[in-house]
């Protein structure tokens, strides 16, 4: 799948916010996006997920004209971003994944800055001002020099900046990337808020967490192409089957089981539409083999094993301990998967201080 069915008008008879339309784009040898199709509705978040390189921060590069595609049409709310790329680039609002923040200048005088820069006057930019910074938290910061902030607190700054001008279309490319919690729970439930008054949000991110924090859609890249598009809930009814994953030291050994197996490097991935009720029967096809299993993960039917259908493997963030939603459950020593971790508790037991993980994103 490389395209997105589009309708030609939003049911109140105007156009989507944003279509692309068979949108290729590369550098040199490198194919960035290739016939890309994709459109997204008044009040819509797309979830746009895709490992790093598959063509997420082309995408809106792309839409926000600082790049031109090689081929294919971009409009923004009707507005061709080649014909007219000033008039479609005022009705969007972009915040890049590197921050665009002057540590020099107070809060104000950055909001104040871009303000101007999107045409509105004195009075209008300081209402727009107070406007963006409540909800971000950011009301008691106005006076106090961006260098001076946190990491977290200048993230807030940079989101706010495109927010000034009220956009129809907002673009953020990671926007919690090594924020703190606090940070991450703003901006999360204004997104939200910003979709409930019809604006239309694109949001990329490797925390499949966010994606259904935010209730948002899915648009999954993967080597430039548009592999799938829709609702979490869909999306795992086609392509969420779930597996046991068994990490060994070495080479893994030969597994005699009645489920599809498959390895990547020093991990056997067995594929079951009810893992964790597989579990100990794979447990047990181990044989001799089990001292040498190192890591045992239960990935239920979810957005994750969808990524991992769809793409061959897991998200950048699956590891990450301090990632929304992530899974990682140490089992006690002895123990098989729990029922905390969705296993039935019979069957083999892992080696002590053996590791049992269960994907949480069902």
């Amino acid at each position: 799948m490389s395209t997105d069915p589009v309708p030609a008008t939003t049911p109140g008879g105007a156009p989507p916010p944003l279509v692309l339309r068979g949108v290729r784009k590369r550098y040199g040898s490198t194919t960035a996006l290739d016939d890309v199709g994709l459109h997204i509705a008044e009040g819509e978040i797309v979830g746009l997920l895709g490992h790093n390189g598959a063509g997420k921060t082309t995408l809106m590069s792309l839409v926000a004209g600082l790049l031109r595609p090689d081929a294919g049409e971009i409009e923004v709310l009707g507005v061709s971003t080649a014909r007219e790329p000033r008039r479609a680039r005022l009705r969007l609002g972009l915040a890049p994944q590197e921050l665009g923040v002057y540590p020099p200048l107070t809060v104000r005088q950055n909001l104040r800055f871009f303000a101007e820069l999107a045409g509105l006057r004195r009075r209008e930019a300081d209402r727009r001002i107070e406007e963006a910074a409540e909800p971000l938290g950011l009301a008691d910061l106005l006076e106090r020099r961006v260098g001076r902030l946190s990491g977290g607190e200048q993230r807030r700054v940079h989101t706010a900046m495109a927010l000034l001008h009220r956009p129809k279309l907002l673009l953020l490319d990671e926007p919690t990337a090594g924020v703190d919690v606090e940070t991450r729970a703003r901006l999360i439930a204004h997104v939200r808020d910003l979709a409930a008054a019809g604006t239309a949000v694109c949001y990329s991110t490797h925390y499949l967490g966010e994606v259904e924090d935010l209730d948002a859609n899915v648009a999954v890249l993967d080597h430039g192409r548009l592999v799938a598009r829709g609702t979490v809930t869909d999306l795992v009814r086609d392509h969420g089957d779930g597996a046991v994953e068994l990490t060994f030291s070495g080479t893994p050994p030969s597994l005699r089981v009645p489920w599809p197996v498959t390895r990547v490097g020093e991990m056997l991935r067995v594929h079951a539409r009810e893992p964790h009720l597989v579990a100990p029967e794979v447990l047990a096809a181990l044989g001799d083999s089990l001292p040498r299993l190192v890591n045992l993960r239960v990935l239920r039917p979810s957005l994750e094993t969808v990524f991992l259908a769809l793409t061959g493997r897991r998200p950048e963030s699956a590891g990450d301990p301090g990632a929304p939603g992530a899974a990682t459950a140490a089992a006690p020593p002895g123990s098989a998967t729990g029922e905390e971790n969705g296993g039935s508790g019979g069957g083999p037991k892992p080696p002590a201080g053996r590791t049992v993980e269960a994907g949480r994103h069902g």
